[in-house]
């Protein structure tokens, strides 16, 4: 083995550990079962202490070529896999040069290796598992070839919305082909008319949450075992679902088999990685050779998102609120607000949410509509709130953390922490709803209320995020 090659060397065999940050790049070569892949990246170090560790690397010390460093389009990247009239599509909408996650995963997934996404919101995840679907499903086919599981409905609009809108006819293109079907199986959705399209003519693509699918599983109006590609979004946010996290489990093996399909676990934040990694392998939701890729930029915020905060005492927060909204004077805006505590629900307390919005209803004499969206709305409530937003127009959406996952508002222009989120990770995800290319140019600005003994708090996520937030001072 000469100094070119990295050794792999781990008491799981064939794993692979990937990470890609914005450090001084080492040029490697990482050798897959039987070929070896260029590839530029540094190894993750493990705690040394861990059961699971690294692979010890031995670094090429020669120079790195300029082709090495020529970054690839995302149609080179693509072009021996993926359908052109896709690859079309996806320059038509505006989607050019890679991002990170794309550039370091698509060679993998478009080699057949089971994947899992680790990469901030906005970063690209959704993109990068529909190309790699597209890359293996046949529209011609009449079968469910490709499943994308999700924890929320809202979250599963979106995804169909972008899968939609990628397998869209490209201007100008002419000739017949047939596009692929794309079915949402969504939680309060009309569960009868959607199984009577999968028996009609099964789509192609079907976009789900837990539940619904697992009541088609299970009533056997369709099976996975055509399946020809499984993906997981957000798959922290199912397992730490106590309510979906065993009809996870089932999808993952009794209904099919890792050894029949592609698996790809995409998400922003996956807490114990390296435990989840070995769980993958030793519960067979993947194949033994599974990649992990861990991306994180050097700018997790959008660079059009100013960052400010301002503290109070707990009693005067609504009140601060007010004022900041009458200063500000928002086109659009969220007020993010924690979830109520069991142990306010078991006092009898009302929610957050409803203070707020009574407070706003009653003490607010702006313009914009006060809208609320939070989990333990009906289905049908929501879908009328998230309407409302997508009309356009001014509004103020007072949210839990739902709005937080699956939901894109690139048109708002300020975004209202009321409550501080309980991690940075939260914190990536409130600020990732809005100022997401291609789809907006606007500046955003999103500002925290907090306490005095929650500035601590704030800084650890500036650190750990690598953004500034300036402290605002109201007379």
């Amino acid at each position: 083995m000469d100094s070119s090659t990295v050794s792999l060397l781990s008491p799981l065999p064939t794993l692979r550990f990937l990470s890609s940050e914005k450090l001084t790049p080492t040029f490697y070569v990482l050798p897959p079962h039987n070929h070896f892949l260029k590839h530029f990246s540094y190894a993750t170090n493990l705690n040394r202490n861990s059961k699971l560790r690294t692979p010890e690397a031995v670094l090429d010390t020669s120079p790195i070529t300029p082709t090495a460093l020529t970054t690839p389009s995302l149609r080179e990247l693509c072009q021996p896999h993926v359908p052109q009239h896709i690859l079309q599509r996806m320059e038509e909408i505006g989607y050019v040069m890679p991002t990170d996650i794309q550039r370091e995963a698509l060679p993998y997934l478009f080699s057949g290796r089971d994947c899992i996404l680790h990469a901030q919101t906005g970063s690209g995840k959704t993109l990068t598992y529909l190309l790699l679907i597209h890359s293996l499903i046949n529209a011609a086919k009449s079968s469910v070839q490709a499943l994308v599981v999700v924890p929320t409905r809202e979250l599963g609009m979106q995804v169909t919305k972008v899968a939609r809108t990628l397998a869209a006819k490209p201007t100008g293109v002419d000739g017949e082909h047939k596009s692929c079907s794309i079915m949402a199986l969504l939680d309060g959705g009309t569960l009868k008319r959607q199984k009577t399209w999968l028996k009609a003519e099964p789509p192609t693509i079907v976009v789900a949450t837990v539940g619904s699918l697992c009541q088609m599983l299970e009533r056997h109006t369709f099976s996975l075992e055509t399946v020809r590609v499984l993906i997981v979004d957000e798959v922290d946010c199912i397992f730490n679902s106590s309510k979906q996290v065993s009809s996870l489990r089932k999808i993952l093996t009794l209904y099919s088999s890792s050894n029949n399909r592609q698996t790809v676990f995409a998400s922003a934040s996956i807490p114990q990685h390296n435990r989840f990694i070995h769980d993958s392998v030793q519960q067979k939701w993947t194949k033994r050779d599974v990649v992990h890729i861990h991306v994180s930029a050097v700018e997790p915020m959008p660079s059009r998102l100013y960052h400010r905060f301002i503290r109070c005492e707990t009693k005067r927060k609504l009140q601060t609120l007010l004022s900041l909204l009458q200063s500000d004077a928002p086109e659009s805006g969220i007020i993010f607000v924690a979830e109520q505590s069991e142990k306010s629900k078991k006092a009898g307390k009302a929610p957050s949410t409803s203070l707020l919005i009574d407070f706003l209803k009653t003490s607010y004499q702006g313009d914009l509509d006060v809208l609320l969206l939070e989990d333990k709305m009906n289905f049908n409530s929501r879908a009328a709130s998230l309407l409302e937003v997508r009309k356009g127009g001014g509004y103020l959406l007072v949210a839990t953390d739902i709005a937080a996952r699956g939901v894109d508002l690139p048109e708002m222009s300020h975004i209202y922490n009321f409550d501080l989120p309980r991690t940075a990770v939260d914190y990536l995800h409130r600020a990732g709803r809005t100022c997401r290319k291609p789809f907006s140019d606007i500046n955003c600005t999103v500002t925290s209320i907090i306490v005095p003994d929650e500035r601590f708090v704030l800084q650890r996520y500036e650190n750990e995020l690598m953004f500034d937030c300036e402290e605002l001072i109201i007379p």
